[in-house]
């Protein structure tokens, strides 16, 4: 944690990370009560497979496919929003039988990559599936989930991997994410932003980002 009394720095790190925390991709969620959550996780080199009821197993390894998936995690931030203010819980995400994922349903189960947006007093966990490349999506009624999966926000765009973010500017709806479009190289990424639609029913439009 690196705190700054303005938006551009500079920025003063904390000594020491935040408690409990481990994994990677933090991304933070202030709803409109003011509280706020930081949501995080990531498996292969993220290492969530290692972490098992949020204590280290270095002998942790990835799920088998028919197993189920692994999950990103959230925690509440305390009010000054430098440490956890309750243990790390999973993040459930859901078909819509309301079931979890398996390792093989790698096409919607969670890779990395995790964020949070509000809209229309729904709350829309959204997270890139990895290694094949999707930007997924599931909405749920409260930050802590469960979410039910609803589809694809963003088809696989070149590169290896995606992450991204969802904000709203004026009245609109914008996606950011990148891709290796201008470089060829997947550690060599360009940031992109492109509109986001919602349909009549609160889903989100899948959006081509080459069409």
């Amino acid at each position: 944690m690196a705190t700054s009394k303005s938006p551009t720095g500079p920025f003063k790190a904390e000594p020491e990370p935040i408690k409990g925390s481990y994994s990677i991709d933090p991304t933070v969620f202030q709803d409109t009560d003011g509280k706020a959550y930081l949501y995080f996780g990531g498996i292969w080199g993220g290492q969530l497979q290692r972490w098992s009821n949020n204590q280290y197993d270095p002998k942790g390894a990835l799920k088998q496919k028919d197993e189920v998936a692994y999950l990103p995690r959230i925690a509440r931030l305390s009010a000054d929003m430098k440490s956890f203010a309750e243990p790390v819980r999973d993040v459930q995400i859901l078909n819509e039988n309301g079931k979890p994922f398996l390792e093989k349903e790698n096409d919607k189960r969670f890779f990395e990559a995790a964020w949070l947006h509000k809209y229309n007093g729904k709350y829309y966990f959204s997270y890139s599936t990895g290694d094949t490349h999707n930007l997924c999506y599931a909405i749920g009624d409260n930050p802590y989930g469960p979410f039910t999966y609803k589809g694809v926000v963003l088809k696989p765009v070149l590169g290896w991997t995606n992450h991204h973010s969802i904000v709203q500017v004026g009245q609109k709806w914008y996606l950011f994410y990148h891709d290796v479009q201008l470089s060829g190289k997947t550690h060599l990424r360009n940031v992109k932003v492109t509109e986001l639609t919602y349909n009549p029913d609160g889903t989100i439009k899948t959006i081509d980002a080459y069409k």
